[in-house]
């Protein structure tokens, strides 16, 4: 369809983010809406390399070390008794490392010919920097600094670059609580999620653009829940389309229909409940199910389904970044973006 495009999460295969951007750009090429830098290095596992080098702050003590070998080999962090976590006290980097990679986003473009390319800066939410720094009390209790500290480097960001880039919300912890959740819960819990999702955005300058990345979790290319059916992420995402504040534009949802290592489920049941999804007029559908395990055709008769029941042509996406697969199988996965976007 002329215009489905293809969406990268944020993790690319690359030794840095000129090798990534090219790379992604020589894959998709002017299927491409947004970019990230490809978060290469120590950033690709995601906010991994973020909570370790909390170690030694001077506001936190740590009650537990770990190697992140799984969800349950961690560390986990609490406030020193007499101190208080600001904000002010925490440096993100996304500004940091935007400023290195913008010039060389801004270059690549100009040179491949991709003048409505934005660059896409990936911010996880604060409950799920709190849930990963602090475990199950972070997001009842420490989610403000994240947000205060997520908040700046948006505006510091966006006085830069302004409608020049995208601000990616990534929520994995939000999906897996409404897996983990009896269903009477879900409208109940979805709403409160939503409202912890889209209080930064409010804070955000006016204009300011997002897309929301829903997830599962990926660490080690491993899940850490799993959908019994599309139920869950739909109810979550009208949610979070129902407290999006005015003023700020929602690009698009990517629904992780895929699972770290394991690829979409065939059964068509799973994906029925899609037929509920109720995003904002412009707002994108990206079916996060491109996986390079699966048979092509497979894939290509799933994104049918999907674009049946949501109603309309929708974006293509793996489930979530690639910087936790193999070179090779990261490659492999966006050809096979590409080659879904293109089939007819």
């Amino acid at each position: 369809m002329a215009d489905r495009r293809v969406h990268f999460v944020g993790s690319l295969p690359g030794a840095d983010a000129e090798s990534a951007m090219s790379g992604a750009l020589r894959s998709a090429g002017s299927k491409l809406r947004t970019l990230s830098d490809g978060e290469t290095g120590e950033r690709n596992r995601w906010i991994v390399d973020f909570v370790d080098g909390l170690d030694g702050h001077p506001d936190l003590e740590t009650v537990a070390t770990g190697s992140w070998s799984s969800y349950q080999d961690v560390p986990k962090y609490r406030v020193r008794k007499g101190h208080r976590l600001t904000g002010a006290s925490l440096n993100l980097g996304y500004l940091d490392e935007f400023r290195r990679s913008f010039p060389v986003f801004t270059r690549l473009r100009e040179e491949h010919g991709a003048t409505g390319l934005r660059y896409q800066v990936g911010v996880p939410g604060p409950l799920d920097l709190a849930m990963f720094v602090f475990g199950p009390v972070g997001p009842f209790r420490h989610t403000a600094p994240f947000e205060e500290a997520t908040v700046r480097e948006i505006r510091e960001i966006h006085a830069e670059a302004g409608e020049d880039v995208l601000f990616q919300i990534e929520v994995p912890v939000e999906l897996v609580f409404m897996t983990k959740a009896p269903k009477p819960l879900h409208a109940v819990l979805a709403r409160w999620l939503a409202k912890k999702t889209v209080g930064l955005v409010a804070a955000a300058p006016e204009g300011t653009r997002f897309g929301v990345h829903l997830c599962v979790g990926d660490l080690n290319n491993k899940a850490l829940g799993r959908l019994k059916d599309a139920g869950a992420l739909v109810t979550l995402s009208n949610a979070i389309a129902a407290a999006w504040p005015a003023g700020r534009t929602l690009e698009y949802v990517h629904a992780p229909l895929a699972a770290g290592d394991l690829p979409p489920v065939v059964d068509e049941a799973f994906y029925r409940p899609l037929n509920r999804i109720a995003l904002p007029q412009g707002t994108r559908f990206v079916a996060g199910l491109a996986h390079e395990s699966q048979d092509l055709d497979v894939q290509r008769r799933l994104l049918a389904l999907v674009e049946r029941l949501v109603g309309g042509s929708v974006d293509v996406a793996c489930a979530c970044g690639l910087g936790r697969r193999s070179p090779a199988q990261a490659v492999e996965a966006m050809a096979r973006c590409t080659r879904l976007a293109e089939s007819g």
